[in-house]
């Protein structure tokens, strides 16, 4: 099973999956509305907006695990759309950490980040990029979704632009 295979539940209560994303790269990010760094939703939809008819999607998983995010899916998607203006895919809230972890998780804190260290989300907004070849990528949560390391792999694995 690879993380394309492992259900997912949309914000709005639709069961998918990442497949729906297949070729795609996946911009993957663990969100909380009253975290301290939710002001990175403005350039994760800017990177939406900027590639994302290039083969690039933000995936949007609210999480509580931090005590930082809205009680109810509608208020997520009311603040998230009211505030920051999202378009980028959200799904339903899930756990990052620990015996209840969603499944996505269990898989992508598998990558260690840049320092070398896998395992445990530290904060919201940890960032995984996904190439469309399955590669992980792993961001700590005060990289800013617009460092130049996350906007290089994500130019580098998307088709080239047309003259």
């Amino acid at each position: 099973m690879t993380i394309n295979d492992i259900p997912l539940t949309t914000i709005d209560g639709q069961t998918t999956t990442l497949a729906e994303y297949d070729g795609k790269v996946k911009l993957i990010v663990n969100v909380a509305s009253r975290c301290g760094l939710a002001p990175q939703y403005e350039k994760l939809e800017q990177l939406q907006k900027e590639y994302g008819d290039r083969g690039f999607t933000v995936l949007g998983f609210p999480s509580n695990q931090f005590l930082q995010e809205l009680s109810t899916e509608d208020a997520i998607k009311e603040y998230c759309s009211t505030t920051w203006g999202v378009t980028f895919p959200m799904f339903e809230k899930i756990k990052v950490n620990g015996k209840s972890q969603h499944p996505l998780y269990a898989e992508l804190t598998k990558t260690p980040d840049a320092a070398g260290k896998a395992g445990k989300v530290k904060w919201n907004f940890e960032k995984f990029v996904v190439t469309p070849d399955g590669q992980v990528h792993r961001f700590r949560p005060t990289v800013e979704p617009d460092a130049p390391e996350i906007v290089g792999l994500i130019e580098q694995s998307l088709p080239a632009q047309a003259a």
